[in-house]
C-alpha cells in the first residue's frame, strides 16, 4: 500500500507528488521480527527501500539519510545538507490539502495552533503557552522559548518558516537587553525564558517585554532557553536551506554568548554544567540541582548543532575548537557514569566506599545502601537509561523522558544505548506510558521524601505536575526516538493512546496519577504544546524525513572506549 504526497504552491498548483510507505506497511514488516536484544530492522517494499529517505525528502544533499548496518535508520549531517521547504506533511491544514485520510483531531490542533499565535507589528512571533480562559493567566499568556519548539517544528514541517525566523530574531535581540534580579546582573548571553507583546492603546505601539527569571516561581534564570535557540536554529537551517539566518552576524554573536557562558571555565572538575533546581522544564523545586540529565543532554545537542552553525572565521575557529574538546570530554563523562544497566546496577551494589586514587572503582563515593528499592524491579535484562543526575556521593537514579530522549537524537546516547534506551521503555510501557504519555520522570517521590525534596511543593505531590506527572508534549521527543532506533510501531501505538483522550480532554498540560488517568489538579487546557507535540508526532510519523531537523548521527571521534559490560552484551 502507498500513500500520495501532493505539495501545492501558494497559488494552488501541483508541484511535486511523491509516493510513500505507510507506517501501518512498516508495523507489518516490523511485527515480523521477534529479536528484541537487537536494533529492529525496517524492511520496506522497493518503493521505501530502494529510493532510500534522502530520495523522498526531495533535496536532501549529500544524503543526510542512509542506513546503518543494522538497517536503522542514520543521519549524516552536513552544513550544505539541508532540507528543501515545500515540502508539507499532506494533513488537513490551511496550509494543504486533505490529501489523506487522518484523524479528525489533527484539523482541530492546526485551528487551535493557529488560535495561539501571538503577533508583534503586524508579524506571528510565537504562540502563547495556553488559551485556556476559565484560569488566571498568571504567565501562560506569553510566549516561552522552550514552549515554542514543538509549535515551530509543526510550522517547518508544513512549510511556514517565516513564523520561526520571526522569532529566532526576535528572541535573539531580547538577549541583549541588561537583565538585573535584585541589582544583580546576569551574565551576557543569558536568554529569556518568555516575552509578551505590550500594547500601548494611548500611543498604539507594541513593545517586547522579556522575563529572564525575575517574574518566575523561585526566580531561576532558565539555561535550557539557549540551548533550545540554537537546537531551533539548526532545524530552520535543515528546513528550509536558508543558511543567511544562521550566517547574519547577530545570530553568530548571539550563539558565541551562549556558548561563553557554557564553555567557561571554573572550579568544577567535570565537563557536565552545574545547574540549579528549577532551570529547565523542571522549573520548581524537584531535587535537580547539579547535573541534571536533562540539561547535560540538551547541552550536548546544541553543541553540536552550533559546529553545523558556527562560522569559520577568526572568532569562529576558536569557539569550534574549544567545543570539540568539551564534546569530547562531556560524551565520555556522560556515557560513562550516567549510564545504569543491569551490570552497572549490580557493580555499584557491590561498590566499595572511601577509595582513593585513580584506581577508584567508585569515583564518586556512592554508597550502596543509597540504592532505592524501585531501581531493582525497574531495571529489565535488557534495556538501560541515562539516570538523572551524578555528583559527589549523590547518583538520582529517577529516570527522566526528556533526557533520555534527547540523548537518543543528538546521539550522546551510543547506537547500542539508544537501543537499550528504547528497549526499556518497551519493557517498562505500563509505568512510563501508561494511559497517556508520557511520564516525565519515574518514579514520583513520596511522602517524608516529598516534603524534603520538594519543599512541600502543593503542585508537585506524587504523580502529579513534574512529580511523576504525564505530559503529552513529550509524545514528539518519543516519536522522534523511535524512529532514529527503527521502531516507528512504539510511536503509533504512543499516537492512538493520546488520541482517545487529548482532545475530549481539551489538550490539557499533563494528567495525574501512576497511569496518567486524570487530568492535572492544577493543569491549563487548550495547552499549546500538547497540541503542537501531538502534530509534530504525527507528521514525523507520516514523513520520517522531518526527524533530520531535530536528530544527528553519532560522531565516531567523539566515541569513548567503554570498559564496563553494557545490558545488550548480557
Amino acid at each position: 500500500m502507498s500513500m500520495v504526497s501532493v505539495d501545492v504552491t501558494q497559488n494552488g498548483s501541483v508541484r511535486s507528488i511523491d509516493t510513500l510507505c505507510t507506517a501501518a506497511e512498516i508495523d507489518e514488516c516490523l511485527s515480523r521480527l521477534s529479536d528484541r536484544q537487537r536494533p529492529l530492522n525496517i524492511e520496506r517494499q522497493r518503493s521505501c527501500d530502494e529510493r532510500s529517505l534522502s530520495e523522498l525528502s526531495m533535496g536532501l544533499s549529500p544524503h543526510p539519510f542512509s542506513r546503518n548496518a543494522d538497517n536503522s535508520f542514520r543521519f549524516m549531517d552536513h552544513p550544505d545538507g539541508v532540507l528543501t521547504p515545500g515540502r508539507r506533511s499532506g494533513f488537513n491544514t490551511p496550509r494543504s490539502p486533505n490529501v489523506f485520510e487522518t484523524h479528525p483531531m489533527v484539523a482541530e490542533a492546526w485551528e487551535s495552533l493557529r488560535h495561539a499565535l501571538v503577533f508583534f507589528r503586524g508579524q506571528p512571533v510565537g504562540t502563547i503557552a495556553a488559551l485556556d480562559s476559565s484560569e488566571e493567566n498568571l504567565n501562560y499568556d506569553q510566549v516561552f522559548v522552550r514552549d515554542f519548539v514543538p509549535s515551530a517544528l509543526a510550522f517547518l514541517m508544513n512549510g511556514e518558516p517565516e513564523i520561526v525566523k520571526n522569532f529566532l530574531l526576535k528572541t535573539l535581540r531580547l538577549q541583549s537587553w541588561e537583565k538585573k534580579i535584585d541589582r544583580f546582573q546576569l551574565g551576557e548571553g543569558v536568554m529569556p525564558a518568555s516575552f509578551k507583546v505590550l500594547h500601548d492603546p494611548v500611543r498604539n505601539t507594541e513593545t517586547l517585554m522579556a522575563d529572564f527569571g525575575e517574574s518566575a516561581i523561585g526566580r531561576v534564570a532558565p539555561v535550557d532557553s539557549g540551548f533550545w535557540w540554537i537546537i531551533l536554529l539548526r532545524a530552520y537551517t535543515k528546513s528550509t536551506g536558508d543558511s543567511s539566518l544562521a550566517e547574519m552576524p547577530e545570530c553568530q554573536k548571539g550563539m558565541r554568548l551562549i556558548l561563553s557562558l557554557c564553555l567557561s571555565e571554573g572550579f568544577d572538575t567535570f565537563p557536565t554544567l552545574l545547574c540549579a533546581d528549577g532551570c529547565c522544564m523542571i522549573d520548581r523545586r524537584m531535587g535537580v540541582y547539579g547535573y541534571p540529565i536533562e540539561i547535560q543532554a540538551l547541552f550536548f545537542l546544541a553543541l553540536r548543532c552550533a559546529l553545523l552553525l558556527l562560522k569559520q572565521d577568526a572568532e569562529g575557529k576558536e569557539f569550534v575548537e574549544r567545543i570539540a574538546k568539551r564534546l569530547h570530554a562531556l560524551s565520555y563523562h556522560m556515557r560513562s557514569y550516567f549510564w545504569l544497566d543491569l551490570k552497572q546496577l549490580n557493580d555499584i551494589y557491590r561498590y566499595k566506599t572511601e577509595e582513593y586514587s585513580h584506581t577508584a572503582v567508585n569515583k564518586f563515593n556512592i554508597m550502596p545502601d543509597s540504592l532505592p528499592e524501585w531501581v531493582f524491579d525497574f531495571m529489565p535484562t535488557h534495556g538501560g537509561y541515562f539516570i538523572g543526575n551524578v555528583g559527589p556521593s549523590n547518583m538520582d537514579f529517577r529516570w527522566f523522558c526528556l533526557g533520555n530522549c534527547i540523548a537518543i537524537l543528538s546521539s550522546l546516547a551510543t547506537p547500542e544505548q539508544s537501543i537499550a534506551i528504547m528497549d526499556l521503555i518497551e519493557s517498562r510501557w505500563q509505568e512510563l506510558v501508561g494511559e497517556m504519555p508520557l511520564k516525565a520522570c519515574y518514579p514520583a517521590i513520596e511522602s517524608h521524601e516529598w516534603r524534603i525534596i520538594t519543599g512541600c511543593d502543593p503542585k508537585n505531590t506524587s504523580w502529579s505536575y513534574h512529580n511523576g506527572g504525564s505530559w503529552p508534549v513529550l509524545l514528539w521527543l518519543l516519536t522522534a526516538a523511535c524512529i532514529k532506533t527503527g521502531r516507528p510501531q512504539s510511536a503509533r501505538r504512543a499516537i492512538e493512546l493520546a488520541e482517545t483522550r487529548l482532545s475530549k480532554d481539551n489538550w490539557p498540560e499533563y494528567y495525574d496519577g501512576k497511569l496518567g488517568r486524570y487530568i492535572g489538579k492544577q493543569a491549563r487546557k487548550h495547552q499549546t504544546w500538547s497540541v503542537a507535540g501531538y502534530l509534530v508526532a504525527k507528521m514525523m510519523l507520516e514523513d520520517p524525513s522531518h526527524l533530520g531537523m531535530v536528530a544527528l548521527e553519532e560522531d565516531k571521534q567523539m566515541k569513548p572506549i567503554l570498559k564496563r559490560s553494557a545490558s545488550w552484551t548480557l
